[in-house]
């Protein structure tokens, strides 16, 4: 399946706010479709229903395909720990993640532009694979080019990150951050149930 590329505003409506796929907020409130619009819709979603709305949030925030959302899941289940805070640390220590963290992005998907034009290095070297695993220690700045410094210093300037989670360290002046340690579940700005999409996938 490819990536979605289809309405923002209504994903935002159906499944409630995901930072890492728009900023933009819908004067509408009620639930995308017919069903939505109905003043005495009382319907419930089912307990399929509610695990599969925790799944998309998590696939719509971090810009996944369902086959890439499954191997995150299945990498999770096979390392020791929390299998849903193992999948949260998976998703946010990929490199266009990170980038959104730091406000190089104002989304998810700028900041996977960002990355696919060659913008961002890991340890002096220019990755060009949002989905990159960065580790601990590992270095990330700015391309060493005048085009890339000033888009970065702009982005960071309109996106305006309030506060960074405490795993990551960051150097405004380089434009260079340090990953110190994985994110707790605090630090995730997502508002989900992972254990639902652990869940979600437990048959497969």
């Amino acid at each position: 399946m490819s990536r979605y590329r289809g309405p923002k505003l209504k994903i935002n409506r159906r499944l409630g706010p995901l930072p890492g796929l728009t900023t933009k907020k819908s004067r509408k409130l009620n639930r995308p479709g017919k069903d939505g619009n109905s003043p005495d819709n009382g319907k419930k979603l089912t307990e399929y229903g509610i695990r599969l709305e925790e799944k998309q949030k998590l696939k719509f925030n971090y810009g996944l395909t369902e086959n890439q959302l499954f191997r995150y899941v299945k990498e999770a289940r096979r390392r020791k720990g929390v299998t849903g805070l193992i999948l949260l640390q998976l998703l946010e220590m990929r490199l266009d993640s990170i980038c959104f963290t730091l406000g190089f992005a104002k989304s998810v998907a700028q900041a996977r532009q960002l990355v696919n034009h060659g913008h961002i290095r890991v340890n002096k070297k220019v990755i060009n694979i949002p989905s990159f695993q960065c580790r601990l220690n590992d270095v990330i700045n700015v391309k060493e080019k005048s085009t890339s410094k000033k888009l970065m210093t702009n982005n960071i300037k309109n996106n305006q990150v309030k506060e960074l989670p405490y795993h990551l360290k960051f150097d405004a002046l380089k434009l260079e951050a340090t990953v110190l340690d994985y994110c707790d579940r605090t630090d995730v700005q997502l508002k989900l149930d992972e254990l639902l999409v652990i869940e979600y996938y437990s048959r497969r």
